[in-house]
């Protein structure tokens, strides 16, 4: 049987099985990739090269085995490999952190973010850090700045801790633990947030690969908004003049511009459209919270 064989029954029983994807891939034939390619010891980005090779029976069993685990558990697989990437960059992740897979990675790789940055900016935190991915891309996407990571799981931080290592920025990451802004030193120019933001209606009918996740992760209360509510209410004590607040809501733009209704928000076009992140200026958070 060929590697690529090999990837197509596989994907057939992913595909057969109806597990869900969205931590890394979005469909059968690209999760049996990454599944059986991790296996096999088989970059991912080699798959072209070695699509015809012969797989020993014994590597193949191995690789089958590996996907049965994944149809049976429903873990993503991420949690079974031990690693996600967001732009190309890999980060360790098991099951004390969400796996990562934010939409602001792309808006710190395109340089979206940077036309609302200047010479003078210095300080990014990166708030709901989980695994660290958004504090390593935004230290590695702008090598002026010093980094703040926090989050209330001290497992998560743990994660985060070894991503900082691997990719050797501790000297421009800090790593601090605290419930929302609670451990925030002084002010930002740039604070990133993918907080918990599931409503409580979409958190009972979640996969089983997304119940695999913690939990304090993703679930934002009633209609999702019980994070953010704190977070805009303090974030402008926490911004410089010029700062500005990048926010991830996921699926929930109704229930936060209901929540919000006359907060001045620009929109940021990601793949997945132009609901899922938005940006906020200090002016706009210190208008929300003056007109209550």
């Amino acid at each position: 049987m060929t590697l690529l064989e090999l990837i197509e029954a596989q994907a057939a029983r992913l595909h057969e099985a109806g597990v869900s994807f969205g931590h890394g891939t979005t469909n059968a034939f690209d999760e049996a990739a990454w599944l059986v390619m991790w296996k096999l010891g088989i970059p991912l980005e080699a798959l072209d090269e070695h699509a015809s090779d012969e797989v020993p029976a014994a590597a193949a069993d191995e690789a089958q085995a590996l996907v049965q685990e994944r149809i049976v558990s429903r873990k993503p697989a991420a949690y079974l490999t031990g690693e996600a990437w967001l732009q190309g960059v890999p980060f360790y992740v098991d099951e004390r952190s969400i796996v990562p897979r934010s939409f602001i990675a792309e808006l710190i790789a395109d340089a979206t973010i940077d036309a609302w940055l200047s010479d003078e900016t210095t300080r990014v935190l990166d708030l709901c850090t989980g695994n660290g991915s958004l504090a390593v891309l935004a230290a590695m996407a702008w090598p002026e700045v010093s980094v703040d990571a926090i989050d209330l799981s001290t497992d998560a931080l743990a994660v985060a801790r070894i991503n900082v290592d691997r990719h050797a920025l501790a000297a421009r990451i800090r790593l601090l633990q605290g419930d929302g802004l609670a451990p925030a030193d002084g002010a930002y120019d740039l604070i990133l947030c993918n907080p918990p933001y599931v409503n409580s209606a979409s958190m009972g009918v979640l996969p089983l690969e997304y119940r695999a996740e913690p939990e304090l992760a993703l679930a934002g209360g009633e209609d999702g908004m019980d994070f953010i509510r704190q977070l805009l209410a303090r974030a402008p004590d926490h911004l410089t003049e010029h700062g500005v607040l990048v926010l991830e809501i996921g699926n929930e733009r109704a229930f936060f511009e209901a929540a919000f209704p006359r907060l001045e928000a620009a929109w940021l076009e990601t793949s997945a459209g132009e609901d899922q992140v938005l940006l906020l200026t200090r002016s706009a958070l210190m208008a929300l919270v003056a007109a209550r």
